[in-house]
C-alpha cells in the first residue's frame, strides 16, 4: 500500500487529501519507506530528515481536518537541492570545503515559499560539487546513479532531485539549472523537467555571479510542476535580478492544447547534432504535435555557434570560486573543477567582452525567432545516459561536448522543459521545449499535450 502511495502525483495526493481518503502523515510515510528501501543503491540524498518531515505532516493533518491548509501544497512531500538554503540544514553544495556546522538560519527564496505554502520537507538531494558539470557525483557525497540502470548516470547537477522524482521519493523536487543542470537529468532519468524564464523564480544567495543560473520544478507529471512553479515563483525581495511577479497560476489553462500554434523543430540548432536514434525520436514527438492541431516544420534560430562564448562565462564564474578558497580547501575540490576553474582564470578582460557582446547579439535572435514560431523543440540530450564515474564519454573533454541544445538557454534566458520521449537501448531520451521569454505557460501547454498521449514511464520498483 505504502509503495502505491508514493508514487502518487501531488496533485492527486491534493486531492486525497480534501477527500480525506489519505493523510499527509500516510504519504510522508510512504515517501520515508521508499527512500529506505531504494536509496541505498541509488544515493539521491546527502541528507534526509525523517523527524521534521513527519512533524510537518502532523501538523499539516491537523489543518487538513480543521479544512484550514496552509496553502497550495500543503502536506505534499518534498525535497530540495543541496544548493538551496534550508534552515535548520546544512547547505554544502556537494562540497567537502564547506563545513556542515552552522547555524543555518536562512531559506532561500523558493525553499521559503514552499515552507509557506504548507510543502513537507522530506531532505535534501546530491549534486556534483558547486553543480560544476552535468553527471551526478562529489567528494562529498559520492555517486549518485541512475534506476533505469545503475551502471549509468543520472546526470546533473541535479542529479538527485531527478533520481528522486524518478523513483517515488518525494512528489515535488527543486532544482537549479545553471547550464542544463535540470534538464540533464530529467532527460537521462525520464522525468519532467522546467527550467523557467530567468529570474521567474527568485534565487538567494547568487553563490555564483552572473545571470544563468534558473530554479524550477522536477517533477513526474507537468501539473505537478505547473504546481510546483506557481509556488516557487512567489516575490522575494532578497533577489534583485527576480522578475516582477505576474501573480500567474500555471495550473490554469494546462489543458489547452496547441492548436494554431506554430512549432519550429530543430534537429541540431545550426551548430550541434544528437544520435540518430535519439533524433529520429524527438523529431518523431515534434512532429506528432501537429496531430493536436500545431503547425510543425524544420526551422533554426540564427545563433551561430555559443559554446566558445558560454564556455568562457563558465569557466570565469569557476575560477572566481577558485580564488575564494584558502589553498587548504582548494586541495579537497574535484579536479574536474580545479581544471575548468584553471582554463576560467585565462581568459583576458577583452575576451570576456567579446563574449558578452556575443551574447547581446544571441538572445535577440532568439527573440526574433519567437516573433515567427511560438515553440521551438529539439533534442534534449544528443545522447542516452552513459556510465557512471565519468565526466563525460570517451572522446569528449567536457559537458559541453555533450549538451549542445541545453546552455544556449541557460546564455539567453528563454524558459525550456525536458520530457520523456520514448526510449533507446532501454534509457530515456528527453524532447525540449523551448518558449518565448516569459511564456512558461506555452511550455507547459505544450508538454502536457504531449504528456497526454506519452504518459511518463518511470523506473521499475524493487
Amino acid at each position: 500500500m505504502t509503495d502505491a502511495i508514493a508514487d502518487l502525483s501531488a496533485t492527486e495526493l491534493l486531492r486525497r487529501f480534501r477527500k480525506r481518503a489519505l493523510s499527509p502523515v500516510e504519504a510522508t510515510r510512504a515517501v520515508l519507506d521508499r527512500i529506505e528501501a531504494v536509496d541505498g543503491g541509488l544515493n539521491a540524498f546527502v541528507l534526509v530528515d525523517a523527524d521534521a518531515a513527519l512533524a510537518a505532516a502532523r501538523a499539516s493533518e491537523q489543518r487538513w481536518h480543521t479544512g484550514a491548509p496552509l496553502g497550495a501544497v500543503d502536506g505534499v512531500p518534498t525535497t530540495i537541492k543541496d544548493m538551496f538554503l534550508t534552515r535548520g540544514w546544512p547547505t554544502r553544495r556537494g562540497s567537502r570545503t564547506i563545513a556542515a556546522d552552522g547555524p543555518w538560519d536562512d531559506d532561500s527564496p523558493l525553499v521559503a515559499r514552499l515552507r509557506e505554502q504548507g510543502a513537507v520537507l522530506i531532505g535534501k538531494t546530491t549534486q556534483p560539487e558547486f553543480g560544476w558539470k552535468g553527471v551526478g557525483d562529489s567528494p562529498l557525497t559520492g555517486i549518485t546513479r541512475n534506476p533505469w540502470n545503475t551502471a549509468k548516470t543520472p546526470g546533473g547537477s541535479s542529479a538527485g532531485a531527478a533520481v528522486a522524482a524518478a523513483m517515488g521519493m518525494g512528489a515535488l523536487h527543486a532544482g537549479g539549472d545553471g547550464g542544463g543542470s535540470i534538464r540533464i537529468p530529467a532527460a537521462f532519468t525520464g522525468i519532467y523537467g522546467l527550467k523557467p524564464t530567468f529570474g521567474r523564480v527568485p534565487n538567494w544567495p547568487g553563490k555564483m555571479p552572473g545571470s544563468i543560473t534558473h530554479a524550477g520544478p522536477m517533477t513526474r507529471t507537468v501539473a505537478d510542476a505547473a504546481l510546483m512553479l506557481t509556488v516557487m515563483a512567489q516575490p522575494d525581495g532578497r533577489d534583485w535580478q527576480a522578475l516582477p511577479p505576474d501573480g500567474r497560476d500555471y495550473t490554469i489553462g494546462l489543458d489547452a492544447g496547441v492548436r494554431g500554434l506554430r512549432i519550429g523543430y530543430s534537429a541540431t540548432l545550426g551548430f550541434a547534432a544528437a544520435d540518430a536514434e535519439v533524433a529520429a525520436l524527438t523529431q518523431a514527438a515534434a512532429e506528432a504535435l501537429s496531430g493536436f492541431g500545431a503547425i510543425v516544420e524544420a526551422a533554426d534560430p540564427a545563433i551561430g555557434n555559443p559554446r566558445p562564448a558560454f564556455e568562457l562565462y563558465y569557466t570565469i564564474r569557476l575560477g572566481w570560486l577558485y580564488d575564494q578558497l584558502t589553498e587548504v580547501l582548494r586541495e579537497m575540490l574535484d579536479p574536474g573543477l580545479v581544471d575548468m576553474a584553471h582554463a576560467g582564470r585565462r581568459y583576458s578582460a577583452r575576451e570576456v567582452l567579446e563574449a558578452d557582446a556575443y551574447r547581446n547579439d544571441m538572445a535577440p535572435a532568439i527573440d526574433r525567432f519567437f516573433d515567427r514560431y511560438d515553440l521551438l523543440l529539439t533534442p534534449q540530450m544528443p545522447l542516452t545516459a552513459f556510465d557512471v564515474g565519468l565526466d563525460f564519454p570517451a572522446g569528449m573533454k567536457s559537458w559541453l561536448d555533450w549538451s549542445p541544445f541545453t546552455y544556449p538557454f541557460n546564455f539567453s534566458g528563454h524558459p525550456a522543459a525536458s520530457i520523456p520521449c520514448g526510449f533507446a537501448g532501454g534509457l530515456p531520451v528527453g524532447l525540449q521545449i523551448v518558449g518565448p521569454r516569459w511564456r512558461e505557460d506555452l511550455v507547459l501547454r505544450a508538454s502536457r499535450c504531449h504528456e497526454a498521449t506519452n504518459p511518463i514511464a518511470l523506473p521499475p520498483r524493487p
